[in-house]
């Protein structure tokens, strides 16, 4: 069973391991740790360790955004994505909630379309050929 829960500073290095894992590199690490010093960061853990993250912020035009949801590669496909979504959509301070990932990025559209999300648009030129499709829930 997990447990989900606003992620604290001492956990600061076992979430940018996991975003390494994912990424290769540890190039968010500040903003991981401004994320949870400022309280937007969540955590989902398996019983054992914390096993994936969500980042959010209110700032697109007023509205929640999730900015990152990092799942550890071992640990995907378990229904943590899902559970961090399920749990920041329930406290989020705006009725809105935007989020977006790229098109190649077939799973987490996947994700999104399973939890209720809906496309809201594209934005081009983010990533060279890639466009990053925006997606759109209400509580």
């Amino acid at each position: 069973m997990e447990t989900i829960f606003m992620a604290n500073p001492s956990e600061v290095d076992n979430i940018v391991e996991i975003d390494r894992e994912v990424i290769d590199n540890n190039s968010r690490r500040e903003y991981i740790e401004e994320a949870i010093k400022t309280g937007r960061c969540i955590v989902v853990n398996n019983e054992i360790s914390i096993v994936g993250f969500l980042i959010f912020d209110t700032h697109f035009f007023g509205n929640s955004f999730i900015s990152l949801i990092v799942v550890s590669t071992s640990q995907r496909r378990k229904g943590y994505a899902a559970a961090l979504i399920d749990y920041f959509v329930n406290m989020a301070p705006t009725p809105k909630i935007f989020s977006s990932t790229n098109k190649s990025n077939k799973n987490m559209q996947n994700v999104f379309t399973a939890n209720g999300f809906v496309q809201s648009g594209v934005i081009e030129n983010l990533d060279e050929g890639d466009q990053e499709i925006i997606y759109f829930k209400t509580k």
